[in-house]
């Protein structure tokens, strides 16, 4: 028999594992790809995408069914009121003409085949067909846009970390020299004032310690959010920043490669060919329409043979049928002058955008370029920051420096590390506007 004190222990245990278990699923070590895989698997936004793609294939399908023969079944019943049947009277006797038949029933199945539309099919076709080649591009678009703003904030987490990173070593070497200035002060080589100086330093270095501490927490749970995991869940960012070369081709070479690879342009140009057809499904009604159609009717009674009988009879029809729109008040011509405006509209949208991305790609050339200087910038800065500092510490540790020189060494040294910090984060969000720029 299991005792109190025993169980008391496997439930112990068993609370302990789970909550071990837990613990781990809301803790994620996360890196750049790692992000990027799982925001394309949870994104609602990406979803509601591809289901426009998904629509618009289905369209396409829909109007390609309509150049084939349909087949359609009708069936009726009907029941008529009891009248007096239609009798002939003649010295021979009475015949009958037309009996009383209450109860009629009819089948009928109908094939219709379109022959000439006026080109209606053809320009229905292949605009539902560039449609979809656009919507296809906005979906690329759409997740290129996504793929920028995962990493957006992806490095804004690894940002806020390394921001935090240096407050706490901040917060460390200042109180380091609080306790020196307590000893200078023993030493009758520094006055209360001065340490006080340094306890403040100390208090508004703690207070940008609390801000950072709640900067990760927020750029986390905005990480958390872009990647459809839930917000509670603890991020560690696995990738570092690459400060390699980032190898640059010619601005010209870039904005060429952009122009043949960015979705958008892609889908301005079949939404220009589906203006093209837009223009033909609108000048069709010009033309005659002719189709082909037969039906086969399978009724009780069946009025087409006399005389009628209470039985089921089939016959049939078949034949061609061509209809022409003679006049309607210019009406064609209305819907072609705006299928034309509309295709001109989207000529010039394809402009617009190409200009757009010329300029963006321009701008993000230069942008890469003023990242790599600033962090070359930022680096020597640190340098001479942490050198000054160290020098102005066993200055002050002599009673050569005042605190305020220490201050101002230490407020340096936070400048010049949060300025590299930034100017890494600022390189990697370069190449990535870069990239999304051209296309990758």
């Amino acid at each position: 028999m299991i005792t109190k004190k025993l169980l008391q222990i496997v439930v112990l245990t068993i609370l302990f594992f789970f909550a071990d278990r837990i613990a781990a699923q809301e803790k994620l070590s996360l890196t750049i790809d790692q992000a990027i895989g799982i925001g394309l698997q949870n994104s609602k936004i990406l979803h509601s995408s591809f289901m426009k793609v998904k629509s618009s294939e289905s369209k396409v399908k829909e109007v390609n069914a309509l150049r084939l023969p349909s087949l359609k079944l009708n069936a009726g019943y009907r029941r008529l009121s009891e009248v007096d049947p239609f009798i002939i009277n003649t010295p021979f006797g009475s015949f009958p003409i037309a009996p009383g038949i209450f109860d009629n029933y009819s089948f009928q199945l109908s094939l219709f085949q379109p022959l000439f539309t006026g080109f209606r099919l053809a320009g229905n076709v292949n605009l539902n067909e560039e449609l979809s080649n656009a919507t296809t591009e906005e979906f690329n678009k759409d997740r290129n846009e996504l793929f920028f703003n995962i990493k957006n904030s992806y490095w804004g987490v690894y940002k806020a970390i390394q921001f935090k990173k240096v407050m706490d070593e901040t917060v460390e070497q200042i109180r380091a020299h609080v306790e020196d200035a307590k000893n200078l002060e023993k030493a009758g080589m520094l006055t209360k004032n001065d340490i006080l100086k340094i306890e403040v330093q100390l208090s508004n270095v703690l207070y940008q310690q609390v801000d950072a501490e709640n900067a990760v927490k927020l750029s986390i749970v905005a990480l958390n959010n872009i990647l459809g995991i839930p917000l509670s869940t603890q991020i560690e960012i696995a990738s570092t920043a690459n400060l390699n070369e980032y190898r640059l081709d010619e601005l010209s070479k870039l904005i060429d490669i952009a122009v043949e690879k960015r979705p958008e342009l892609k889908a301005a140009g079949s939404r220009i060919r589906a203006g093209e057809a837009g223009v033909t499904l609108a000048k069709s009604s010009w033309y005659p329409q002719v189709s082909l159609y037969a039906n086969y009717y399978y009724s009780k009674p069946n009025q087409r043979i006399l005389p009628t009988q209470n039985r089921f009879d089939g016959t049939w029809d078949a034949g061609i049928n061509l209809s022409m729109n003679v006049w309607d008040w210019l009406t064609t011509k209305h819907q072609t002058d705006q299928a034309e405006t509309q295709l001109a509209q989207a000529v010039d949208g394809l402009g617009i955008i190409k200009d757009g991305i010329t300029l963006e790609v321009t701008q993000n050339y230069l942008s890469v370029n003023q990242a790599k200087r600033k962090i070359d910038i930022a680096k020597l800065s640190v340098g001479q920051a942490e050198e000054n500092l160290r020098v102005t510490t066993q200055k002050f540790k002599n009673g050569l420096a005042t605190s305020s020189d220490l201050i101002d060494a230490e407020t340096a040294l936070i400048s010049s590390k949060t300025n590299y910090t930034t100017s890494i984060v600022d390189y990697e969000l370069a190449k990535a506007k870069l990239e999304k720029s051209i296309g990758k």
